[in-house]
């Protein structure tokens, strides 16, 4: 199979099979929840974790899951055993409220699963900008979930990235730290020491972000996880990201520098590769 599929109301169908009305609550006060996963050469890393994350962010907008995580589990790999093992995939459960005003009404949350064929993006890198846009505190927005009403501003931050040439946008936090990426979390290395911001609420402590500070730690290899200022970027050794789109990429060129992929993002790409096919 080479097309996506989605799973709604107990069937697999089409991924362009319509599942909301112009009425639906999710879609015009986006009371809405995703969560990703990746399956890649054979394997469906922390795939359990996305799941639990994903009922916990719906719980975090106010909906009332209709499926336990281990269900969606088993969905996930249901969906992802009808491609072959060489197609790199993207994994992606949905809650959402149907009805409600404003305030959505959690007895109406619906559930749905995506499985797209979507290619990894490799070890070229990425070039990045700071943002003049920002993320939200908590008290803001819904931060503690992975909430598709985020989105849009990130969206912003990597148009305004785009048209200065860069391809992503590194995002502040409301008083002026850095706090992550426009679409993954942010490590930098200096004199030997990895460095990430410190999980302050106003962006998501990533499963693979956790998942390879773990992996670093455990080889022995120092990570602080504090406060990180853009001047630390611009004199940073080596940046780069964990995210489920690539997991772990290097950046190649930061405003105005060039940057070569380091050891530190080497050794965090080889660990969660073997810890991924472990």
């Amino acid at each position: 199979m080479s097309q996506p599929i989605t799973f709604y109301n107990g069937q697999w169908m089409d991924a362009n099979a319509p599942l909301w009305s112009s009425m639906s609550h999710g879609v015009w006060l986006s009371s809405m929840i995703f969560d990703g996963a990746r399956a890649f050469e054979g394997v469906t890393p922390d795939l359990d974790l996305h799941c639990q994350r994903a009922v916990r962010s719906g719980i975090a907008l106010g909906l009332a899951p209709t499926l336990r995580w281990e269900e969606i589990q088993e969905i996930a790999l249901e969906g992802v055993k009808q491609f072959s093992t060489d197609t790199a995939l993207y994994i992606r459960p949905m809650f959402w409220a149907e009805n409600g005003f404003v305030a959505p009404d959690p007895s109406s949350t619906q559930f749905a699963l995506t499985v797209n064929p979507l290619p990894m993006p490799g070890t070229d890198g990425f070039s990045a900008c700071l943002s003049t846009l920002r993320r939200p505190m908590p008290s803001m927005a819904p931060t503690d979930a992975k909430a598709s009403c985020l989105y849009p501003n990130a969206g912003r931050a990597l148009a305004e990235a785009r048209a200065k040439g860069f391809d992503n946008a590194v995002m502040m936090d409301p008083i002026g730290n850095i706090a992550e990426f426009a679409t993954a979390n942010l490590f930098m290395a200096k004199d030997g020491v990895v460095m990430t911001p410190a999980v302050n609420g106003t962006f998501l402590n990533g499963i693979t972000r956790q998942r390879v500070i773990k992996l670093l730690r455990d080889k022995g290899e120092t990570v602080v996880e504090g406060r990180v200022t853009p001047a630390d970027l611009e004199s940073a050794d080596e940046i780069f990201n964990t995210g489920n789109y690539g997991k772990v990429m290097p950046v190649k060129h930061y405003e105005g520098r060039d940057l070569q992929p380091g050891p530190k993002y080497q050794l965090a790409r080889e660990l969660y590769w073997e810890f991924s096919h472990a």
